[in-house]
């Protein structure tokens, strides 16, 4: 991909949490100068300390006045609050860049800086962190779902560029449903391997990680290159008495985990039939199987 490199930028960075520390260190690393950062918790100062040495910690109106780019690396919840609220106290200036890292926002929630002459950036880095050392380096070739308007696309995507990540285009319509698939790729997915090895825990197996790790490795790459042809396991095989097994161990050993069993399971039995791997009887007998008290 060849976009123009933008110039070297005064940056600051609004909510240095696991993200905004790590794209704040990214940033200086490709040679922007950060110079200022605003942070409250002492989780948070203590991690600006370390990804983001020597910038000064300012509050929010005062980081966003020094700075060319903005970039706002708080809360979803807060994120529109933040910008309106700027926006009252003349904080914005004409020209200033700003980006958040919001998935579920598109550029929508910068309206009120917009107005002020803003330039309005959505950069989203589809990655997890642990707010690290190890975060700046699982930058390098991460995705970033990229929105902005269509004459700023070329700036937004250099700074991903630049960040060491990978730009991927998300229109702003399609914000919502795009950040609800990741959330299910990611955090139900981690919600699902913890369930699993409380349950592996609980029946006293030993060295529950060490058994799922070659199930989760193989599962993961099967689907991304076979789609629903990877479905293995009782529903999609339509072994209802396995399955009813399953309901009634999980409803007198763990009923906690029964719910989402229950949800994933249907869902997976619909998948299964979509894609001609259950029969419309064995899907209705698998189905009736869950239902079951």
């Amino acid at each position: 991909m060849s976009t123009p490199r933008p110039a070297r930028l005064r940056v600051g960075v609004v909510g240095v949490g696991r993200v905004g520390s790590a794209l704040g260190a990214a940033l200086a690393r490709a040679g922007h100068e950060v110079v200022a950062a605003s942070g409250v918790s002492t989780e948070s100062l203590r991690r600006a300390e370390r990804m983001l040495p020597g910038v000064p910690i300012m509050a929010p109106d005062d980081t966003v006045a020094a700075a060319d780019f903005v970039l706002l690396a708080v809360p979803d919840d807060v994120l529109r609050p933040l910008v309106s609220g700027l926006a009252d106290t003349d904080t914005w200036r004409p020209g200033q860049l700003v980006a958040h890292t919001s998935g579920a926002q598109g550029i929508g929630v910068l309206d009120p800086a917009a107005a002020r002459g803003v330039l309005a950036l959505a950069l989203h880095p589809v990655m997890t962190f642990t707010g690290r050392a190890e975060d700046l380096d699982r930058l390098e070739g991460a995705t970033f779902g990229v929105t902005a308007l269509d004459e700023l696309r070329p700036v937004a995507e250099s700074l991903v560029v630049e960040m060491g990540g990978e730009p991927v285009w998300v229109p702003e319509r399609a914000r919502p449903l795009y950040h609800a698939s990741l959330t299910i790729a990611s955090n139900h997915l981690v919600t699902l391997v913890n369930d699993s090895l409380a349950l592996l825990d609980d029946a006293g197996v030993a060295e529950p990680a060490r058994l799922v790790a070659p199930l989760l490795s193989a599962s993961l790459d099967n689907v991304l290159r076979l789609g629903d042809a990877a479905l293995t396991g009782p529903v999609s095989r339509g072994d209802v008495a396995t399955v009813s097994t399953h309901v009634r161990t999980l409803a007198h050993d763990a009923p906690d985990v029964l719910p989402s069993y229950l949800a994933m399971a249907r869902r997976t039995a619909e998948r299964a039939q979509a894609a001609g791997r259950l029969t419309a009887a064995q899907a209705t007998a698998v189905l009736a199987a869950l239902d079951a008290p």
